[in-house]
C-alpha cells in the first residue's frame, strides 16, 4: 500500500503542470554600420559581424545567469546604410521596447542618436567611437561609454614608452581628420608623461590604389626616403587611423628605430593574443560560436551587455533609469578579463579601463604602468580625469 501510495503521488507530481514563473524580459539593441571599412592587411580585415559577435556572446552569458533570477535578454539589430537616419533608426529600436541600445556610429550621428532620445528611459552605449569630445564638451547624460578615448589609448602607451626611457619621439601623422585627433592626443601624453616630439611630419594621402603588384618594391624605396634625416629619436609614433601609410613603417624607417601607435606596438581595449587572468576561457567561447578570434570592438560591445546584466541582476530591475544610477554608483564594478575589476567614471561616464599594448601577435604590456600613481585610481591616468574634464552632464 505504501508503494502504491508514493507512486501515485510521483505519476501526479509527474504530470502535473509546473506553476507559471514571471519572466523579466529585457530587450537590447545594437545599432551598426551595413559596412566596414577595409584594412591594408589582407589578413587583419574586419568582419561583418564585427562588434555584434561580441554582444551576442555576452547575451548568452547574461541568460546563463538570468534563468536563475527569471530574466531573459534577447538583441535587435539594425544595421544602417551611408545616407540611412541614426536618429530614427535609434528612436525605431526604442519604441520597439529597446532600453538599452549599443552604438558603434561615427561621433556625429551618436550624438544624433542620442539627442532623438533625450527624456525617453532609454540608455545608449558608445561601444566603438574614441573621439575625446563625446566624453567632453559634447558628452551626453543618456550616453555611456565602453570604448576608450584616444587619450586613454595614447597615454596608455606614452606610459610604457616613458618607462622604457624612449622619450624621444619622431611623430609621424596623417593627413586625414581622425589621424589628427589621435595626433592631438599623443601630444598631450608626450607632454603629460615628459616626452618629447622632436620633429613631426605629415604622410600626405595622395589616394590611389593602396596595394599593387609593385607595392613592396616601391614602398621598400619610399619609405626610408621619409623617414631620413629626422633629429636623433627613441621611436617613431604613428598617428593613421586611416589605415594609409602606418603599416608600411616597421623595419622600412631610415634608421634602425621601433614603431608605435598606429603600428608596431599599438595601444588597445583588446587584442585576440589577450590570455591573462582568465581571458583564454572568453576567448575559447568565442572562436567556438564564431570560427574567427575576438576583436577589440567585439570586446567593447560584450563588456556593454555585461555590464547590462550586471546591473539588471543587482537592482532586479529593467528601467534605464534605475540601471544607470547603479552603474554610476560605489557598488558597481565588471570583470573584463584585464586584471582590474572596471567601473564608471560618474563625470562623464566612461569606462575605467586597462589598455593593452600589443605588437601583432602577443600583449607586449599593459598599462596603467608601474610607478603612474594616482589619488584615487590608478585608471584615472589614462584619459581626462576628473579634474580636467569639461563635460556638463545634460
Amino acid at each position: 500500500m505504501f508503494h502504491l501510495l508514493i507512486g501515485l503521488i510521483w505519476l501526479c507530481a509527474s504530470t502535473s503542470p509546473a506553476p507559471a514563473v514571471d519572466r523579466s524580459e529585457f530587450r537590447i539593441g545594437y545599432l551598426g554600420p551595413a559596412r566596414v571599412m577595409q584594412t591594408l592587411s589582407l589578413v587583419q580585415q574586419p568582419f561583418d559581424n564585427d562588434g555584434l559577435a561580441g554582444a551576442q556572446l555576452a547575451i548568452e552569458d547574461n541568460n546563463t545567469t538570468g534563468k536563475f533570477l527569471n530574466q531573459h535578454f534577447t538583441l535587435d539589430e539594425r544595421r544602417l546604410k551611408e545616407g540611412d537616419d541614426a536618429a530614427a533608426a535609434t528612436v525605431g529600436l526604442a519604441d520597439h521596447g529597446d532600453g538599452v541600445i549599443l552604438v558603434d556610429l561615427p561621433a556625429d550621428a551618436l550624438l544624433k542618436a542620442a539627442d532623438a532620445i533625450r527624456g525617453r528611459d532609454v540608455v545608449l552605449f558608445n561601444v566603438g567611437a574614441t573621439d575625446d569630445r563625446l566624453r567632453e564638451e559634447d558628452c551626453r547624460a543618456n550616453m555611456i561609454h565602453t570604448a576608450p578615448t584616444r587619450s586613454m589609448l595614447a597615454d596608455g602607451l606614452a606610459q610604457y614608452l616613458v618607462w622604457k626611457q624612449w622619450k624621444r619621439w619622431l611623430l609621424v601623422v596623417g593627413s586625414h581628420d581622425k589621424d589628427k585627433l589621435f595626433a592631438d592626443a599623443l601630444r598631450r601624453a608626450a607632454s603629460r608623461f615628459g616626452a618629447k616630439i622632436v620633429q613631426e611630419r605629415v604622410f600626405e594621402d595622395t589616394g590611389g590604389a593602396r596595394r599593387t603588384d609593385s607595392g613592396i618594391t616601391l614602398i621598400q624605396r619610399q619609405i626610408p626616403v621619409f623617414t631620413q634625416q629626422a633629429p636623433a629619436y627613441d621611436v617613431l609614433v604613428a598617428a593613421d587611423e586611416s589605415e594609409v601609410f602606418a603599416a608600411y613603417l616597421p623595419y622600412r624607417t631610415w634608421d634602425p628605430r621601433p614603431v608605435a601607435g598606429s603600428a608596431g606596438l599599438v595601444p588597445t581595449s583588446w587584442d585576440a593574443a589577450q590570455v591573462q587572468w582568465g581571458a583564454v576561457q572568453l576567448q575559447n567561447r568565442f572562436l567556438k560560436l564564431n570560427s574567427r578570434r575576438m576583436t577589440a570592438l567585439d570586446m567593447q560591445a560584450w563588456t556593454a551587455v555585461r555590464m547590462i546584466g550586471e546591473a539588471t541582476s543587482r537592482t532586479d530591475s529593467s528601467d534605464a533609469r534605475t540601471v544607470l544610477a547603479f552603474l554610476k554608483g560605489p557598488d558597481f564594478s565588471v570583470a573584463a578579463f584585464k586584471g582590474q575589476r572596471q567601473t564608471l567614471r560618474d563625470w562623464n561616464l566612461q569606462l575605467r579601463q586597462p589598455i593593452l599594448l600589443v605588437d601583432g601577435r602577443m600583449v607586449v604590456s599593459v598599462s596603467p604602468q608601474e610607478g603612474f600613481l594616482h589619488q584615487l585610481s590608478e585608471l584615472d591616468t589614462l584619459g581626462v580625469d576628473r579634474p580636467e574634464t569639461k563635460c556638463r552632464l545634460q
